[in-house]
């Protein structure tokens, strides 16, 4: 089968644009000292500029506001805004909100549309996506313990959620509480939408993380406790049980987006390494003159390669075969993608000694988001185990004591088959 990740020249043109107007507009905004109405007004007019450029909210479908794009098409697009911590604010598709209208825009009413993913997508109201709780693993979903009850028309949930994303500025959060805690363990959960200012939601701070500063204007990772929230039985997602299924197809093709965006803040980092080789002296030549420094050049520059098809294969599988096809492809760069950016960046500090340790530089604050790759939408460790056991299931031991490959055993064996040929050699001779 041939890969064909090949996109129209007029696609090409789009993302020259888009190459361009985050240079040009968005990159400022990140050095701008503003309260959150002075970026807002900063960023309204972008944001107008990308739907003029029928780039906005590329991820949904023609009738829901978007472009109907692939993954591949989103990929690389993704890459492009992912160089800029604003870029995806700009371009209508910033997370949470973006997966979290995908799944209402898939399995939402046309009343929970109506009233949550149109007013979403024209950037009116915000969402969150409450999942994390902080007395259950994060990596086993199937523990966890937030319940709605049905009493009546009403759904009551009670739990604590924590690492909320949005939570506190949210105007409505989507919950993945159990529903059916009798059902097999990946048909307990369901998703339900809790309006923000439902009685008996508790918003009771932002996380402080490693993150840091990026986090204002409210956005962050909130803390939330459930007690007796009362919502309409019509507020569940899709059918009962079907929490996990919904989940999957939200983070499928969300791990592709992380892994594009990640590669465009590598390949700034890159940038910032190339430019501080050539400019730096020490020991009487340039920076780039030194054995080390080109080896994390070469490196940093075959990782990135490396990651980009690999993400791009993932998301091609996508547009091709569907998501559950591309199940092991996406394990795979959501580890490898996180480690790339992690050391991409980490050479590019190196290079730039206490500068780049410093705060005048981005390449501190991008090495502290980096480390959070390797945890959310799934840990390091359970992709991991996830590829292996999708590689494994395609082996099977070999009989007996010896390896396939045992070299004394596979020597018997070619005697045996060609042991007439041998005995007529053997004879003629």
């Amino acid at each position: 089968m041939s890969w064909d990740f090949s996109t129209e020249p007029e696609f090409e043109q789009k993302l020259e644009w888009m190459r361009r107007f985050m240079h040009d507009e968005v990159y400022p905004l990140e050095v701008l000292d503003l309260d959150e109405r002075g970026f807002m007004r900063a960023i309204r007019p972008l944001q107008e500029e990308v739907k003029r450029q029928k780039l906005w909210a590329t991820h949904l479908a023609p009738e829901l506001g978007g472009q109907g794009y692939g993954q591949v098409k989103l990929g690389l697009m993704h890459e492009i805004e992912g160089a800029s911590v604003w870029g995806p604010i700009v371009f209508g598709n910033q997370a949470p909100d973006s997966g979290n209208s995908e799944i209402l825009a898939h399995f939402g009413t046309d009343e929970q549309k109506k009233r949550w993913l149109y007013p979403l997508l024209d950037g009116k109201i915000r969402s969150a996506f409450s999942m994390t709780e902080p007395n259950t693993a994060g990596s086993d979903p199937t523990l966890l313990s937030t319940t709605a009850e049905l009493q009546g028309d009403e759904w009551v949930i009670n739990g604590h959620k924590w690492f909320t994303s949005n939570g506190m500025i949210a105007d409505f959060l989507i919950a993945m509480v159990v529903t059916e805690p009798e059902a097999d363990s990946y048909e307990r959960a369901s998703m339900i939408i809790v309006p923000a200012d439902a009685p008996g939601l508790k918003r009771l701070r932002n996380i402080p993380t490693l993150g840091g500063e990026h986090e204002r204007f409210g956005y962050g990772h909130a803390e939330i406790v459930y007690e007796n929230v009362r919502v309409p039985s019509a507020n569940v997602l899709g059918e009962r049980g079907q929490g996990f299924l919904i989940a999957q197809a939200r983070l499928g093709p969300g791990r592709i987006h992380h892994c594009m965006r990640w590669l465009g803040q590598a390949r700034r980092a890159f940038d910032m390494l190339c430019e501080r080789a050539l400019q730096r002296e020490a020991f009487g030549k340039k920076l780039a003159s030194h054995q080390t420094v080109q080896n994390w050049i070469a490196d940093s520059a075959a990782e990135m390669q490396a990651a980009r098809l690999m993400t791009l294969h993932a998301a091609w599988m996508i547009d091709t075969q569907g998501a559950s096809a591309a199940r092991r492809d996406i394990s795979l760069i959501k580890f490898f993608g996180a480690k790339v950016l992690h050391d991409v960046i980490d050479r590019a500090i190196q290079i730039h000694g206490s500068l780049g340790f410093s705060a005048d530089l981005p390449l501190e604050e991008m090495y502290r988001h980096a480390r959070a790759a390797r945890i959310y939408d799934g840990p390091d460790e359970v992709h991991r185990v996830s590829v292996a056991r999708q590689i494994l299931a395609g082996y099977q031991a070999p009989q007996g004591m010896w390896p396939r490959e045992h070299i004394p055993t596979r020597r018997e064996a070619a005697r045996r088959k060609f042991a007439a040929l041998l005995e007529a050699a053997t004879t003629d001779a």
